[in-house]
């Protein structure tokens, strides 16, 4: 493993012998300063970001060290209440093989209500001998055992697991089949019966937190590959199982999508396949070059993901699962929407603003009028870049069913938050005062043929629609509105807490 003088503070445990590292400069968020961390050789640039943001303090880090900090006291509790488990290097190699780790308010030190932990699915796979639902189960006692001794108060634990999408990619199913469901609440079954076998043995030492919350695990019908706890067995915690949201940790594991969601996209921030992807392709015999080919041609390899799929999941995995996010609603198109061809125009527009790489894809009608955009971020966490994700199909489907893109423009132009200032690889725009600034003004230039738009000014970010360009009107000719979406924003203030 690479050493370096100032970085290791640490004893260096045995599970990282032999662990070819890497240095790094990474920036957690787009307004902090780049900050050295020491990595895995093989784990990219996401991964140094998160780990940048994870770790406390603000010098140099190694993973090593960072997860000692929260891992440490986990093994000395263990040792104190006379657990025979080497939970330390159970911890260590699941995180080093990315097949599970705690969740961001672990990894930071803070207080936290329920401990967390995650495991990713496409970790346990293996092309030929299949999803390890052995080490599955061992791996989500090892969570509920550690979750417990790190916050031993906590009456529920939020043990989960998350991109069930790649794991169905490489299981060569299609996200919206009945077989995809029934491994999905196979998965949660297992969860579920490892997490509370593990909460039950833990009963049968300490005893339940409360006896308010001493809970029994109902049976269930649904069978699985695994020893079932006897019915009426006591549990220490009042819930073990959680599918959370997204968090900056899951990018440690080389997580692509969050939880039980489908993959959204195929490509990458940066443009280029994702291992979901690749998979689907690999289950289908496909090379990269017939599947461009099949998608020029209107016929795409990726089935496009709906809020109908995803509500099926969520109702196939929560009946095994104590928390889960609300259930997607069920979209129910409008009859006015106008749907978009099956091949269709468009371009992508690569740009940096404030040093911050962004792809801006279109997809346009037979007509060229704009029906659809998507908006890749390269650095950003898993949480903005969703937020990003899910903003770019509101606005595709606002497009779809009326709403002017000169409404968004004036909406969305002069939007105030980091990163921000110059933009480079796109002449059409000299300087945005943030992402959606960028992109709005983008397309205002390529589709509405607005090249005038008043010049991005420098402001700190708590200026928002003060500036006497945003105060100013989109056109030569335009009169102010009293009540537009520009006027409306310089009352809104961006606080920190």
């Amino acid at each position: 493993m690479t050493s370096h003088p100032s970085l290791n503070k640490i004893p260096l445990h045995k599970a990282w012998h032999g662990v070819r590292t890497r240095k790094a400069l990474a920036t957690p968020d787009p307004d902090s300063a780049p900050r050295r961390v020491i990595l895995p050789a093989a784990w990219d640039n996401r991964a140094a970001d998160a780990l940048a943001a994870l770790a406390p303090g603000e010098g140099p880090v190694t993973l090593q060290d960072a997860a000692a900090g929260w891992i440490g006291p986990i093994a000395q509790r263990a040792q104190r209440a006379g657990i025979e488990a080497d939970l330390a290097a159970e911890l260590h190699t699941l995180l080093l093989s990315r097949r599970g780790t705690a969740t961001d308010p672990v990894w930071r030190g803070g207080g936290f209500k329920s401990a967390g932990f995650i495991l990713n699915l496409p970790a346990f796979h293996h092309p030929e001998h299949g999803f390890d639902t052995q080490a599955f189960a061992r791996a989500a006692e090892t969570a509920t055992l550690a979750m417990a001794l790190l916050s031993p108060a906590s009456a529920t634990l939020c043990i989960g697991m998350s991109d069930l999408a790649g794991l169905i990619a490489a299981l060569a199913l299609d996200y919206d089949s009945a077989d995809a469901r029934t491994a999905a609440a196979a998965l949660a079954f297992v969860l579920r019966a490892a997490a509370d076998r593990a909460s039950s043995h833990l009963a049968s030492r300490f005893g339940a937190l409360t006896e308010a919350d001493a809970i029994t695990r109902p049976p269930h019908a649904f069978t699985a590959n695994i020893a079932s706890l006897p019915a009426g067995h006591p549990l220490r915690h009042a819930a073990t199982t959680a599918i959370t949201a997204p968090c900056r940790a899951e990018a440690l594991l080389g997580i692509e999508t969050g939880g039980i969601a489908p993959a959204f996209s195929p490509l990458t921030d940066t443009g280029t396949l994702t291992i979901t992807a690749r998979a689907t392709l690999a289950a289908r015999g496909m090379t990269a070059e017939a599947a461009l080919a099949a998608t020029l041609a209107g016929r795409s390899p990726f089935a496009q993901p709906n809020s109908t799929a995803h509500a099926a999941m969520h109702d196939a995995v929560a009946p095994y699962i104590h928390a889960m996010p609300a259930r997607p609603t069920v979209a129910q198109p409008a009859d006015t929407r106008r749907a978009l061809p099956a091949r269709r125009a468009g371009y992508t527009q690569k740009a940096a603003i404030g040093g911050h790489k962004l792809y801006l894809r279109t997809g346009e009608y037979a007509d060229g009028a704009l029906g659809e955009i998507f908006i890749g971020l390269h650095k950003e966490g898993p949480a903005f870049r969703g937020l990003m994700d899910n903003f770019a199909v509101a606005v595709s489907l606002g497009l779809q069913n009326g709403v002017k893109l000169a409404d968004y423009v004036e909406a969305f132009t002069f939007t105030r938050f980091g990163p921000a200032g110059p933009v480079e690889g796109d002449p059409a725009v000299a300087r945005a005062t943030s992402l959606l600034d960028y992109v709005f003004r983008n397309l205002a230039a390529n589709y509405l043929g607005q090249v005038d738009l008043p010049e991005a000014e420098d402001e700190a970010y708590d200026t928002i629609g003060e500036g006497a360009r945003d105060r100013a009107p989109l056109l030569p000719l335009d009169l102010p509105e009293n009540d537009g979406p520009r006027i409306r924003r310089r009352t809104l203030k961006l606080v920190a807490k």
